[in-house]
């Protein structure tokens, strides 16, 4: 889907791999949100599926941040000509990528999914905080919000929906394995 994008003014055909970007990072942020929402519901109702969705959500965001990061020097070396891996939002973005791992390690290894919940809300929390405080120097601020391109916002906003229908797959299959 993404090679049928339509080319833009600037970047022209080049777009399409930012496309590609924008709706990965955009379903792990919403992977995350929904994992500390989930978690949240569970910790006030105290159901354990909850609890158990919490911890398929926050695997899920964190293998589509995980695989953002290459999307994005390929993003970077086919529009800036290179990789400017000193861009805050990338240091950022490689921070939380190792910090998630080891907490989502960590949580398989306690085996107990109440604290999926809290941490999986506590990291969503540091980490939409962390995107709102983090310099741009490159990068764009969310261009397909504040782009008046119809139809470029309406291929982004159907190969989101296709990528957050992936995501939806992805955590089933993580629920699918706790289940056993």
């Amino acid at each position: 889907m993404t090679a049928l994008g339509p080319a833009e003014k600037t970047l022209g055909a080049n777009v399409r791999v930012v496309y590609l970007h924008g709706t990965w990072v955009w379903t792990a942020l919403a992977a995350f949100v929904c994992a500390g929402v989930t978690g949240l519901a569970g910790m006030v109702t105290r159901r354990h599926s909850l609890n158990l969705w919490s911890r398929a959500c926050g695997r899920t965001g964190l293998l589509f941040w995980i695989t953002y990061l290459p999307i994005s020097l390929w993003a970077m070396q086919t529009n800036w000509n290179g990789l400017f891996l000193a861009e805050p939002r990338w240091r950022l973005a490689v921070i939380f990528a190792f910090g998630g791992l080891v907490l989502q390690i960590g949580l398989a290894l306690l085996d107990e999914a109440i604290w999926d919940s809290a941490l999986n809300l506590v990291f969503a929390a540091i980490l939409m905080l962390a995107l709102q405080n983090t310099q741009q120097v490159m990068h764009p601020p969310a261009p397909m919000l504040t782009s008046n391109a119809w139809r470029i916002q309406t291929y982004f906003g159907a190969l989101l929906v296709l990528t957050l229908l992936g995501a939806l797959q992805v955590a089933r299959w993580w629920r699918k394995l706790d289940l056993g």
